[in-house]
């Protein structure tokens, strides 16, 4: 395959960009595009831990988030708020929407040093503690997020995590995870911004939307809220910094049909513009890294 016999070339350009868009090749539906994947990296994973809806349309083939189509994706690392998560990430534009749509891309190694030094360091001091209520009536539940019905498989995938979880009555589940908000590439050794804080937090939320929800839920009952690895409140201003420099960071580009986008999924973070029209990209998640085996 083409791929293969360009492999050390295109690896560097990972490695040195962050990402590669191919474009004019013939990518033509959910079966070439998983072979492509393949090839790429056989080892596609199942998404599991999820924090988005989605849809398998393939073998490890998925829809990208299927939030409504006016909803703005903030960008974020793919499973940041993990200790497992995938090295590569491929989308592909099936159906490119008639209008927005796009997916920014940003450099995490240049958000990292955009951020503020005193905001930088709170959270590399402190860490970020992701908490998620399940169950709740809105936001996925616990049984769609761990793929299963069965507490006791839930329970064992939280210990292996690790996450600490507490079941609610009702048939409800909150979950606590303390994670690192910056990481070293295991590769180049850059210090990258690698975590979700600023899209979990409840400032990611519309003005109208964060107001109805904490008229409706108790802070502790959020569907889902980002806090400092202490339990101590992260303050909008921190987060706001984060997203400016996200925004200076951003890249973007319009889709067009059968276009493939290979990311590094620590070099580069990516999110979703608002968009008219049908809108189909699939995703890939490929070469699962366990942040704990890093020596």
């Amino acid at each position: 395959p083409w791929y293969q016999k360009h492999r050390e070339k295109l690896e560097e350009e990972l490695r040195l960009r962050g990402g590669i868009l191919f474009r004019g090749f013939p990518v033509t539906g959910v079966e070439v595009f998983e072979a492509f994947a393949r090839a790429v990296a056989p080892d596609l994973l199942e998404y599991k831990e999820r924090s988005t809806p989605r849809t398998e349309v393939g073998n490890r083939i998925y829809t990208s988030t299927e939030y409504p189509s006016h909803q703005h994706i903030a960008h974020h690392n793919e499973f940041s708020y993990a200790y497992t998560w995938p090295m590569r990430i491929f989308f592909f534009a099936l159906i490119p929407p008639d209008v927005g749509g796009e997916t920014p891309i940003a450099d995490s190694r240049k958000v990292y040093q955009m951020i503020p030094p005193d905001v930088r360091s709170r959270f590399e001091e402190k860490g970020v503690m992701y908490v998620r209520n399940y169950g709740m009536g809105i936001d996925l539940s616990w049984q769609e997020a761990y793929q299963t019905s069965d507490k006791s498989l839930v329970e064992d995938y939280c210990r292996k995590a690790p996450v600490a979880w507490e079941w609610l009555p009702g048939d409800c589940l909150r979950t606590r995870q303390i994670r690192p908000a910056v990481a070293r590439h295991p590769v180049s050794g850059e210090m990258l911004w690698f975590n979700q804080a600023h899209l979990f937090h409840v400032s990611n939320l519309e003005a109208e939307v964060r107001a109805s929800m904490q008229e409706v839920f108790d802070e502790q009952n959020l569907p889902r809220n980002a806090y400092f690895g202490d339990g101590s409140v992260i303050p909008d201003s921190d987060l706001d910094h984060v997203r400016e420099a996200y925004r200076l960071s951003e890249v973007t580009f319009p889709w067009q049909q059968g276009d493939v986008l290979v990311l590094d999924n620590m070099l580069v973070a990516h999110g979703r513009n608002p968009y008219q029209g049908t809108r189909r990209i699939l995703a890939a998640l490929s070469q699962p890294f366990n942040a704990r085996s890093d020596s």
